[in-house]
């Protein structure tokens, strides 16, 4: 089990890290003494956020894999290795799926499930080379525990693939006995510029069924804890030193995920009687 409980002097990599959660959690890395490179496709608030925490920002399309693999070998040209990638970069817009065109499902998947996959490819394999503890995060979502959330259907379908890569690679890398690290971040309700992603879609697309609401008007989700990203920062760092596979940042809201693994034993038991009613039948 890789632990990283000392992140000073290490090289950490940071997508989505202009503002919300990508900026939290660069920010307390920053602030223990990582080396930070944050990466985001919005130039000007990249280069702000850089300079207010004191990393270097590198402007990167995490739908775009030759951008991520720029981003890898500037980030390794620079330092020499890198030691921690948060694949953070995530939008959320809402339609229902009946709705949605294909260029909305092209979008939502290249931004939160390929730039993820993207990041993996890109940095795992520089994550390996050094041999030293490293670690592997990827920003998924309790929509990726849980599906019902209106509205959120295919943003949660990116963040249950992304539950479900992670915990992949964490056994993969576990068995290898390898020196890297990898854990899913489940973030709850966290005040972030996520409800304003569809300012970072290329324009041109046509008859799109998202729209994006403004959540903190939703009475019933204002009565909900919300977190500053920089508390996120800090969940996350101390997920990393305890060596963790799943990092979530509202306990509180088990009951909803004990809820669905609750029907789905629910399916294993009656389809275990319907074999056995047929069993004996024969």
């Amino acid at each position: 089990m890789t632990v990283i409980e000392e992140v000073s002097g290490l090289v950490a990599v940071v997508t989505g890290g202009a503002s919300g959660i990508g900026k939290g959690i660069a920010q307390r890395l920053a602030e223990r003494g990582a080396q930070v490179v944050i990466a985001d496709i919005e130039e000007d608030p990249l280069q702000a956020t850089a300079k207010e925490i004191g990393a270097v920002g590198i402007r990167t399309d995490v739908t775009d894999a030759a951008s991520v693999l720029a981003l890898a070998g500037q980030v390794v040209e620079r330092f020499g290795k890198v030691h921690l990638v948060f694949n953070n970069a995530g939008v959320a817009p809402e339609s229902r799926i009946a709705d949605m065109t294909l260029d909305d499902w092209k979008w939502i998947l290249d931004v939160n499930l390929a730039g993820v996959i993207h990041g993996v490819h890109a940095f795992l394999p520089l994550l390996k080379r050094h041999g030293e503890p490293a670690y592997l995060v990827n920003t998924s979502s309790m929509g990726g525990f849980v599906a019902d959330m209106p509205g959120l259907g295919a943003y949660a379908t990116t963040k249950f693939a992304i539950m479900g890569l992670t915990e992949a690679l964490a056994h993969e890398l576990e068995r290898e006995d390898s020196n890297v690290g990898a854990a899913v971040l489940a973030p709850g309700t966290v005040r972030s510029g996520i409800a304003r992603s569809l300012r970072t879609r290329p324009a041109g697309a046509a008859n799109s069924a998202f729209v994006q609401n403004d959540i903190s008007d939703d009475p019933e989700l204002a009565k909900l804890r919300w977190l500053d990203p920089v508390e996120v920062g800090d969940v996350v760092l101390a997920g990393l030193a305890r060596g963790e596979t799943h990092i979530v940042t509202h306990p509180e809201w088990y009951p909803m995920v004990a809820e669905r693994a609750a029907a789905i034993e629910a399916a294993f038991r009656r389809g275990a009687a319907v074999r056995e009613e047929n069993s004996d039948g024969n």
